[in-house]
């Protein structure tokens, strides 16, 4: 039986051969996700610059999406749907994180889509045994925030794969970890946000979407410019004699474990992590000591 396993850390890549195998290579609006991979050198439209993508900074402006720096500390390739920062790393005491800022209106590729910066793997099969698995560390400073409370928040990671006998977006979100903000008084008596309350908007159904066809359940919060463990782990498996697609994380040590509806619909399992929507105001979300395993089996 074939069995492949990848693994990345820090812009490396190391591959592992066994068994004579080769190697191988919430709620949001986002029909097209899975041009991740296909970075095509589209020219920027000027005019989008006045229009919904007007919050835009010089120097982040970029013609590609494919933008990155050499020798990047986070693992992955850079997909970069943002005109208003482009990924950078800061020195937080003896840490080196990776930063990915965003604001609201800033997507220049996909002015009706939410602006993102976001790292993606390659994929892992539907074989029983077969999952991908993402380990980093994950500070966050600041999340959307609008005026009303359904549309604050940010995806800092998400599970993906696509189904099949169709039905929804062509490459569909599996389920998305949303940081939405805890607003409180900081030292200087300013109202800030001060926490952040981590959900997990999961479907309902394959290809679900909007509040018909996904679950928002509250899963942990964590503190402001904390950092904190963050892994997930996605994969098929046997349970009973049952084939199970599971989406498991674990935050802060705790275990938050989920099975994906519809197992037999599904035909791969993938990860992305960095910065997605923001509806109103900026997100700032740093990662740092980021690793992938992928096993094919």
């Amino acid at each position: 039986m074939k069995k492949t396993l990848l693994y990345l850390r820090s812009g490396s890549v190391l591959t592992l051969i066994a068994f004579g195998a080769l190697f191988s290579c919430q709620v949001d609006e986002d029909p097209s996700e899975e041009t991740d991979l296909i970075l095509e050198n589209t020219a920027v439209n000027e005019q989008l610059l006045t229009g919904k993508a007007n919050h835009c900074t010089k120097g982040a402006i970029n013609s590609v999406r494919n933008v990155d720096i050499t020798n990047p500390v986070n693992a992955g390739k850079n997909d970069d749907r943002t005109c208003y920062s482009n990924y950078f790393e800061s020195k937080v005491g003896n840490t080196i994180y990776g930063n990915y800022h965003i604001r609201e209106n800033s997507n220049q590729f996909e002015t009706r889509l939410q602006p993102r910066i976001e790292r993606s793997f390659p994929r892992a099969n539907n074989n029983r045994g077969s999952y991908v698995q993402f380990k980093g560390t994950v500070r966050i400073l600041e999340t959307g925030k609008t005026g009303n409370a359904k549309d604050d928040g940010t995806y800092i990671a998400q599970a993906k794969g696509k189904h099949t006998g169709g039905g929804g977006s062509p490459d569909p979100a599996i389920c998305l970890f949303l940081a939405k903000p805890v607003m409180g008084v900081d030292a200087q008596g300013r109202t800030t946000q001060v926490s952040f309350d981590i959900y997990r908007e999961q479907i309902i159904t394959r290809g679900g979407s909007g509040l018909s066809g996904r679950r928002v359940v509250k899963l942990t919060n964590i503190r402001k410019g904390v950092p904190t463990a963050f892994e997930l782990k996605v994969g098929f498996r046997t349970v009973d004699g049952q084939k199970i697609h599971y989406a498991n994380a674990k935050i802060n040590g705790k275990n938050y474990y989920w099975n994906i509806p519809e197992p037999n619909r599904g035909r791969e399992s993938g990860i992305r992590y960095g910065a997605y929507r923001i509806k109103g105001g900026t997100a700032r979300i740093q990662w740092a000591n980021t690793t992938f395993k992928r096993v094919n089996r």
